[in-house]
């Protein structure tokens, strides 16, 4: 899975889509009305992000564990220190 535009062609070994089963598919999706048709059935359904917050002094170690996979859930930088923690 492609989840943005790479600057670069992507290479495919024909070998892997045929023995491998896979396959190769490309869509745009994402627009404007969508993700406020998404926003408006999870505000209405009570869906709530499950998030770990940093304080943004620092940002540069939550970038770090982001990029180790090591943060739960969705990594969010606050303003207010106090608020840091895991939350649903």
């Amino acid at each position: 899975m492609v989840v943005a535009v790479p600057g670069e062609p992507i290479s495919v070994d024909a070998v892997d889509l045929i023995f491998g089963g896979r396959s190769v598919v490309g869509a745009l999706t994402g627009t404007v009305t969508d993700n406020e048709q998404t926003l408006a059935f999870a505000k209405l359904q009570g869906v709530r992000p499950m998030i770990e917050t940093f304080p943004l002094e620092q940002a540069q170690a939550a970038y770090d564990r982001m990029m180790r996979a090591d943060v739960r859930f969705r990594a969010v930088l606050v303003m207010n220190s106090d608020n840091r923690g895991v939350h649903a």
